[in-house]
C-alpha cells in the first residue's frame, strides 16, 4: 500500500506581494503619479476639492431633500419623464442626429441676416420632395401627438 506523501506548503504572508509592488511602484507609474498629482492640483485651484467635500458633508441632507421630492407625484413624474426621454434619445439614430444638427446650425446660419420668405417663395419651397418628406414627417409627429392627448 502507498503511503501518502507529507506537503505543507510554505506559509505566505499576503503583505509581502503588496509592499514589493508598493516599493516598486514610483518607478513603475512615475509619469502617472505626475499626472494624477497635476490633476489634484487643478481640482484645488478652481475649488472643485471644496465643492466635493461640501457636497461629501452634506450627503445626508441632499438626499433626504431628494427622497422628499421623490415621494412627490411631481417627484414620481419627472423620474418617469428622465427615463422614457433617456429611452428615446438611446434610440436615435446618432448619425442622423448629427446631420439634423449640422442642418439646424448652418440654415440659422443662412437664415439670419436675410428678410424672410414671402408666402409664394415657401409655397414653392414646400413643393420639393425633401420639404414634402419633412412635412409629412411632421404631421405624422402631430397626428401621434394629438392621439395621445385624447
Amino acid at each position: 500500500m502507498a503511503n501518502p506523501i507529507a506537503f505543507k506548503p510554505p506559509a505566505v504572508d499576503p503583505r509581502t506581494e503588496l509592499n514589493r509592488r508598493l516599493d516598486a511602484a514610483p518607478t513603475e507609474h512615475a509619469e502617472a503619479v505626475l499626472v494624477v498629482w497635476d490633476i489634484l492640483q487643478a481640482a484645488h485651484d478652481q475649488g472643485i476639492l471644496d465643492a466635493v467635500h461640501g457636497v461629501i458633508s452634506a450627503r445626508d441632507t441632499i438626499f433626504g431633500k431628494l427622497a422628499d421630492y421623490a415621494k412627490l407625484p411631481e417627484g414620481k413624474a419627472a423620474i418617469r419623464n428622465l427615463l422614457a426621454t433617456a429611452k428615446l434619445i438611446g434610440e436615435l439614430d446618432p448619425d442622423t442626429l448629427d446631420q439634423l444638427s449640422r442642418i439646424l446650425v448652418s440654415t440659422c446660419d443662412e437664415r439670419r441676416h436675410q428678410p424672410p420668405l414671402s408666402l409664394w417663395q415657401l409655397f414653392r419651397r414646400s413643393t420639393n420632395e425633401d420639404s414634402r418628406r419633412g412635412l409629412a414627417f411632421l404631421t405624422s409627429l402631430l397626428s401621434g401627438l394629438g392621439r395621445s392627448l385624447k
